[in-house]
């Protein structure tokens, strides 16, 4: 690590050894505390899931990397051709910037109805996507069916790859990578994001439906692009009800009863605040109130 750059070591009860934080000044400086502490670090920005380790009974790693005030990564950029969210902006940050944005209706929908204000104040969107074993990640979905790209960066450069290709990978990365940028093109579409908790705020979803869709003169799909998640292990497309919406008006019940026709290729997850097969049941309502949004929108 850098000298002279801050470092606290912070005592976990649950650890026999304490955790250090190294808060990293810019991004090159970042990388290469990664890279010198291995498989032995992981970088912290709001660290809303970091902070529950112990819940989850995961130990905590020996060095976090700090790059919550790095610039660059804070940042969010509106082109006329791309939106690009740094990692470490907030989930509240980035339901403002997108307020004003009808494209992005779906995306701001996910980033501002996350969790409780408190925790989309601290909670980054790096994070949101880089959590393997969070399910119900509310921002994954939402940029599933807007066909994102992510950008991961080290010390030899950089790299941009699909946000899908990121969710097969993410928990395989090598020591010193770090999630660094979000890349959405910009395009004329409507899109909509219906989440299903059990409480109406606070509550990890039990289904999440995302659906991003472009219509003609004549109200048919030529584009279509649906995303589910909490449903299984990660989030994913929906090809085949893509497939079948295709040249259709964009019509909620008919949706519906595809969704219904096809859910059955979802194996849901059961866990303590749902079962398996509540999850896909409740799968072809979301869609019928996701396309009443994007009709709305």
């Amino acid at each position: 690590m850098m000298a002279g750059t801050p470092i606290r070591n912070i005592p976990v009860a649950a650890r026999d050894t304490p955790t250090s934080i190294y808060i990293a000044p810019s991004l090159t400086a970042a990388l290469d505390a990664l890279n010198d502490c291995g498989a032995a670090g992981s970088p912290l920005a709001g660290g809303t899931w970091i902070m529950r380790s112990p819940i989850r009974h995961e130990p905590l790693r020996p060095h976090y990397v700090a790059i919550g005030r790095i610039a660059e990564l804070t940042a969010i950029r509106i082109g006329s051709d791309a939106v690009e969210i740094g990692a470490a902006v907030t989930h509240a940050a980035l339901a403002a910037a997108l307020a004003d944005l009808p494209e992005f209706a779906g995306l701001a929908a996910a980033a501002g109805r996350s969790a409780n204000p408190a925790i989309r104040a601290m909670a980054t969107i790096g994070g949101n996507l880089a959590a393997s074993d969070f399910a119900a990640a509310d921002c994954v979905p939402a940029l599933l069916c807007l066909d994102a790209e992510v950008e991961i960066s080290g010390r030899d450069g950089c790299e941009r790859i699909s946000l899908a290709h990121f969710l097969e990978v993410r928990s395989t990365l090598a020591s010193g990578r770090l999630l660094t940028r979000i890349i959405v093109a910009r395009a004329e579409r409507r899109t909509a994001h219906i989440r299903l908790p059990l409480r109406r705020s606070g509550d990890y979803p039990v289904a999440i439906v995302s659906l991003s869709v472009r219509v003609d003169a004549a109200n048919r799909i030529n584009v279509a692009r649906i995303a589910v998640g909490s449903v299984e292990s990660s989030a994913r497309r929906w090809p085949r009800l893509e497939a079948a919406l295709l040249g259709r008006p964009l019509d909620a019940a008919e949706a519906a009863r595809i969704a219904a026709e096809l859910s059955d290729e979802f194996t849901g997850r059961d866990s303590v605040d749902a079962p398996a097969w509540y999850r896909v049941s409740v799968l072809p309502g979301l869609v019928r109130r996701a396309a009443i949004a994007a009709l709305g929108s």
